[in-house]
């Protein structure tokens, strides 16, 4: 399906080829961050887990642009609508935007682009890989165009200089070193990312090694160079691994056992790795108690990071892809109406309409009519025809 992305793309000029080079990421490369930060770290994986669902399961709509959120002019059946839900062949909504938000968080980056029909019309969308793009840079804001390789495989998106539109839609996290590329969460949590990674590799160490530290085996004598080897190999079969952690350690003659190292009570390790994971969970904006972390754990507690947690970082990252995605939609699509996600079907939120509708149903300043449209209702005077008759 891949190579029908560039079948009818118009050959790029000359100055687009001739750039070959771009940097990717401030931080090593996205095999790294994928690797080290996503595949091998529970929390990264987690964090990532619960806001790339988040997203992916809250439903869009179309309004016209600029309205007032009226729902007489709010359709849930639109040709805007039928790609989003459907972008291609192998991807429904909820998997294309786990996997867009999950690519956002990995590499700061996401790039998607459109498949058009023979007449021009957006038919499909598709998820380009980060590492697989580069920025071919302009010289003002605006890049010249998109660098797409994979394998021996390569083809170059060309960017309009006016508008800034190209069938390659890039959405970017805030960076502030990089004119062209994103920055990751993961970037940020670095440090304790590797200091996570290396707690859980030092205590599955200490359990191999019957949960125990280091020591040296101390003889007072000399031990000629096959005597220590003998030793070595008979510590090694008799005390080494998990499987002979609690027997004890016979000795004859002149030895002493020395140990050379702090136990796992004194250096705390569980401390620590709870504390590297609440400043991971905290470079994504996930609450802690969502990761896992049961310090304060209770239902109340668990809701209210819930809520929170769908205020502070799922709405933001919404309101990043919806601003985007409308707006590259309105260039293809020529309309004039918008696509939006839908924040009455979030059951997360419910608790702020709540509070809201609460609020302006109290308010003895406002009129019925007033009301009705801050609910997002027409007034009543606003009602014709059959629908005047039947609210008489």
């Amino acid at each position: 399906m891949l190579n029908k992305l560039f079948k009818n793309y118009n050959t790029p000029n000359s100055s687009l080829i001739s750039y070959k080079t771009a940097k990717f990421s401030s931080f090593d490369t996205y095999q790294d961050l994928s690797d080290i930060g996503y595949k091998k770290n529970v929390i990264v994986y987690r964090c990532i887990h619960l806001i790339s669902r988040a997203i992916a399961s809250v439903e869009w709509m179309v309004k016209k642009e600029n309205d007032s959120d009226q729902i007489d002019d709010v359709m849930y059946q639109h040709k805007m609508l039928n790609i989003m839900q459907k972008p291609n062949a192998t991807q429904y909504r909820n998997t294309f935007m786990e996997a867009a938000t999950s690519y956002l968080l990995l590499s700061g980056n996401c790039y998607i682009t459109v498949v058009r029909d023979e007449n021009k019309t957006p038919k499909e969308l598709h998820l380009l890989r980060p590492d697989r793009v580069k920025i071919i840079p302009g010289t003002n804001a605006i890049p010249l165009g998109y660098e797409y390789s994979v394998g021996n495989y390569n083809q170059i998106f060309n960017v309009d200089q006016e508008s800034g539109f190209a069938d390659v839609l890039h959405i970017k996290l805030f960076n502030p070193l990089d004119d062209w590329y994103g920055m990751s969460p993961i970037e940020v949590a670095k440090s304790s990312i590797a200091q996570h990674n290396a707690i859980a590799q030092q205590n599955t160490a200490y359990l191999h090694n019957g949960g125990r530290p280091s020591g040296a085996l101390m003889y007072r004598s000399h031990l000629d160079q096959k005597k220590r080897n003998d030793l070595r190999v008979d510590l090694k079969n008799l005390y080494e691994g998990g499987r002979n952690a609690g027997k004890i350690l016979i000795l004859e003659g002149d030895f002493e056992w020395k140990e050379m190292g702090l136990s796992p009570k004194d250096l705390d390790f569980v401390a620590g790795k709870d504390l590297a994971a609440k400043e991971v969970a905290t470079a994504f904006g996930v609450p802690p108690i969502l990761i896992g972390s049961m310090s304060t754990a209770t239902f109340s507690n668990y809701k209210e990071a819930r809520y929170n947690f769908w205020e502070e970082t799922i709405i933001p990252i919404l309101n990043i892809f919806a601003g985007e995605i409308a707006n590259w939609f309105k260039w293809m699509f020529n309309t004039e109406y918008l696509i939006w996600y839908d924040i009455d079907s979030i059951q997360a939120l419910s608790k702020r309409r709540e509070i809201e509708w609460k609020k302006i149903n109290n308010a003895e300043f406002l009129t019925n009519d007033e009301k009705r449209e801050a609910f997002g209702y027409p007034a009543m005077n606003k009602i014709t025809g059959t629908e005047q008759m039947i609210a008489c």
